[in-house]
């Protein structure tokens, strides 16, 4: 399978999906998006792969969904039926990797914002360098925070926290990240991606059906109301971006990058 802005190779059991946008700072284009969802597809299938790490790069993770390119949602001259099938590719994107039989570990260097946190908590587990920060500006542009994410992130952390992290769009060091149950591990800047790789390792040393079978009972009972909390997002991400004020938020920001 050919990519073009992610990087997938396999070492044994384990395989490693790079986001490859430097230019962009890993921004999630819908192409980007598309493609991850693909990978995850195809390493869903995969029965000699038992453990999948995604990374960005030294600099970040990823800067989050790419403005200019996944505006397609709001583009009136499309059918709604268009859009808001361009609306729901974060939310399959997710989905796609949340249901990936193997475990899953998130290396984030520098920043993951936005749909870089949405698909890292939609993973098992997450290392942080300790010099990274999360952040999840969405309604500070106007839109909700959707592709599933708010379930998820109301799992790990608790719902005073979640509604915190997503209403005051706040910067949250590894530090803090790590204190609330948001990351897994902290590790010395550079460090994040050899971490993943170890608790990889750690995995692989188990018996590989047990693992499969332990992870879907544990997504079993912690998801099972997450499509009844989340199925609507794509439908909310375009009532609420139709808005004056969300559309004059997503305007300044773009003029600001």
């Amino acid at each position: 399978m050919d990519f073009r802005h992610i990087r997938l190779h396999t070492d044994g059991r384990l395989a490693t999906v790079q986001l490859h946008r430097p230019a962009a700072r890993n921004a999630m284009s819908v192409a980007l998006m598309r493609e991850l969802t693909a990978a995850a597809h195809a390493l869903a299938e995969r029965t000699d792969i038992d453990a999948v790490l995604l990374t960005g790069d030294a600099t970040c993770f990823t800067a989050g969904a790419d403005l200019k390119d996944t505006a397609g949602w709001a583009d009136e001259s499309l059918s709604l039926v268009e859009r808001r099938e361009i609306a729901g590719v974060g939310w399959r994107l997710c989905k796609a990797w949340e249901e990936l039989p193997q475990v899953t570990i998130v290396a984030i260097e520098g920043y993951a914002v936005g749909g870089g946190l949405a698909i890292a908590v939609a993973c098992d587990w997450r290392v942080m360098a300790d010099n990274a920060f999360v952040s999840l500006p969405e309604i500070a542009l106007g839109i909700p925070l959707t592709w599933g994410a708010i379930p998820r992130l109301t799992a790990l952390v608790g719902p005073s926290r979640a509604k915190r992290l997503t209403i005051l769009c706040e910067r949250l060091g590894a530090a803090d990240a790590l204190a609330m149950g948001l990351v897994d591990d902290v590790t010395p800047p550079g460090g994040a991606l050899a971490k993943a790789a170890a608790l990889a390792q750690q995995v692989l040393a188990m018996p590989a059906a047990a693992v499969r079978m332990s992870k879907a009972t544990v997504n079993a009972v912690a998801t099972a109301g997450h499509l009844a909390a989340g199925h609507m997002g794509l439908d909310q991400l375009m009532l609420a971006g139709a808005s004056v004020e969300s559309k004059a938020a997503r305007a300044a920001a773009l003029k600001r990058r």
